[in-house]
């Protein structure tokens, strides 16, 4: 990690927030962004990360993957696949539901794969697959790899932000 705000790498883990600290204690690399709007967690973490870090989330009581999605920075910037998480359990025994933020970057110029979370959320399945089907991330290992929302036959990826819309679509019989 390289300075930011010219602080030595030491001073910048103690402005790391508490779910990071922790992952970081246990020897699974991220970087902080802060925190959301509303004071939720975000960190980043790298593609072969990825699994083991929501892996240590899940053990850390963060048993709901309430959305995973993805999203483009700009024609020419990154892709990114990013996750919330929180933690379901007896409403009762809860003051406040604990969430956190993962998000994964990817170059558009290297290899835009990603382990898929389906062994440990299956409601990823749908998620993932339209991630796929509009961004073109792929998730490896899911276990059905298809177009959710477009034609299997489509090319491109709707949702980026540098897609040229075709002038028609030939629709072709698929039987």
């Amino acid at each position: 990690m390289e300075k930011e705000n010219n602080l030595p790498k030491e001073e910048l883990v103690d402005q790391r927030g508490f779910i990071s600290k922790k992952l970081i204690n246990e020897n699974i690399d991220n970087d902080s962004l802060g925190t959301d709007h509303i004071g939720v967690e975000i960190l980043s973490v790298e593609p072969n990360n990825l699994y083991k870090t929501i892996s240590k989330l899940k053990t850390y009581g963060f048993n709901y993957l309430q959305c995973q999605g993805g999203y483009d920075e700009g024609p020419g910037k990154r892709l990114v696949s990013f996750y919330h998480l929180i933690s379901v359990g007896d409403i009762s025994t809860i003051e406040k539901i604990m969430e956190v933020r993962v998000k994964v970057f990817l170059s558009r110029d290297s290899d835009l794969s990603i382990p898929s979370l389906y062994s440990i959320f299956k409601g990823s399945d749908w998620q993932e697959r339209e991630t796929f089907d509009m961004f073109g991330i792929n998730f490896i290992d899911h276990p059905n790899p298809k177009r959710l929302l477009m034609p299997e036959d489509w090319r491109g990826w709707p949702l980026r932000k540098d897609y040229i819309q075709p002038d028609f679509y030939e629709l072709q019989d698929a039987y």
